[in-house]
């Protein structure tokens, strides 16, 4: 119906008309009713009411359609679909047999007034109703087999177009729902994304101007060297934010690993790593990933916050009753390792890990700050360790 659906109400005039046009095309079968005014025989007092109390019927009729989902209560609708009941019973028994098909109305009109679990009862009581009035009409059980079924049928009819069209409506504001969820996941994908590259790369850029600055006057070849390697980190930079952006950026160990290496000792802390090359056949891509990032999110820390001198990075394999799980963990011997509330970097991490099915534990361990990272490892040969 043009995007109107039963038990809505029309929103603007085309609604209006195309639904007036739906229910105005049912009111064919009042014309029992019309002919027995015109030709029934009745005086022309009782032919004034009939016609009085037809079109009471049928506006009220109208008025309960077209106001549903106005926010009317069920006790609202109850009691105009038990007015609809009332016109019919009064005008069936004072007019004849002919009039009996109002029920129809009043049963389509529950069904689709009505939320279900009220026309469920209300649709086999205008019937019940409609049979009562039939039997105590002269000639009204001729028509009762007629108009009994589609009472039934239609009342119970509308009430499935109502929830196919309830469900319907949930069905896209789930859509527009999901969709909103997965614009802002993609959000936080990129804001993580972007820390962690940008953050790392900014820091290691830093720590070599900083570099290539005290070494320009008395060593321009090595300065030479410094700022060589500000061009390379900050191409790498603009590469990995592309790649971020696109939502293909998946960091490895290995690349990490050498990373820290050379940022650590840039900063000039003695660094102690695991082997250059660790054996990651069988580890899941995504823990694997979720560690790299959690490699340079504490390396970077390290390097900015930490003041330390020493950084000791392990990578091994645990096996815990969740099955084998690969821990990274980087401890520095700093005094100015983030505190209190975690930052935006180990929140992300957090985030990344728990989807990988691992965990995060940071925190102050003795005279320094110490990262532990365990995420799937997805088999139980060894990796290695650092000292």
């Amino acid at each position: 119906m043009s995007g109107i659906g039963i038990g809505q109400r029309p929103q603007n005039r085309r609604q209006k008309a195309v639904k007036l046009l739906w229910i105005g095309i049912w009111l064919a079968y009042l014309s029992a009713p019309v002919s027995d005014l015109l030709h029934g025989g009745h005086s022309d007092g009782v032919r004034v009411l009939g016609w009085i109390g037809l079109v009471a019927f049928v506006a009220w009729y109208f008025a309960l359609i077209f106001r549903t989902g106005r926010g009317e209560t069920n006790g609202v609708v109850l009691g105009s679909v038990a007015v609809l009941a009332t016109q019919s019973t009064v005008l069936s028994l004072t007019l004849g047999r002919e009039w009996l098909v109002l029920f129809v109305y009043v049963a389509i009109s529950s069904g689709a007034a009505l939320s279900f679990h009220l026309a469920r009862w209300t649709i086999p009581a205008v019937s019940a109703l409609l049979t009562g009035v039939a039997l105590a009409v002269p000639g009204g059980t001729s028509y009762l087999a007629g108009l009994l079924f589609p009472a039934l049928l239609g009342g119970f009819s509308m009430t499935g177009i109502r929830e196919l069209v309830r469900t319907t409506i949930e069905l896209r504001e789930a859509r527009t729902t999901v969709a909103q969820l997965a614009a802002n996941e993609e959000r936080l994908r990129l804001a993580r994304d972007l820390h962690d590259l940008l953050g790392h790369s900014l820091s290691l850029i830093t720590l070599k101007s900083e570099l290539a600055g005290r070494m320009l006057p008395a060593h321009p070849d090595k300065a030479a060297q410094q700022v060589a390697d500000i061009e390379h980190v900050s191409r790498q930079a603009l590469v990995d934010v592309r790649e971020a952006v696109s939502g293909y950026r998946r960091p490895r160990l290995v690349a990490e690993l050498a990373g820290a290496q050379v940022a650590l000792t840039t900063a000039g802390i003695t660094v102690d790593l695991p082997p250059a090359d660790p054996d990651l056949t069988g580890v899941p891509e995504d823990s694997e990933t979720a560690l790299a990032w959690a490699l340079r999110e504490a390396v970077t820390n390290v390097v900015r916050h930490s003041g330390a001198h020493r950084c000791t990075v392990e990578l091994l394999l645990r096996q815990t009753l969740d099955g084998p799980m690969l821990e990274l963990s980087v401890q520095d011997n700093g005094s100015g390792s983030p505190g209190g509330s975690p930052g935006h970097g180990l929140t992300g991490l957090t985030e990344r890990l728990e989807k990988a099915g691992g965990s995060l534990e940071a925190g102050r361990v003795g005279h320094g700050f110490r990262l532990v990272a365990r995420a799937p490892a997805g088999r139980t040969t060894d990796v290695g360790s650092g000292t």
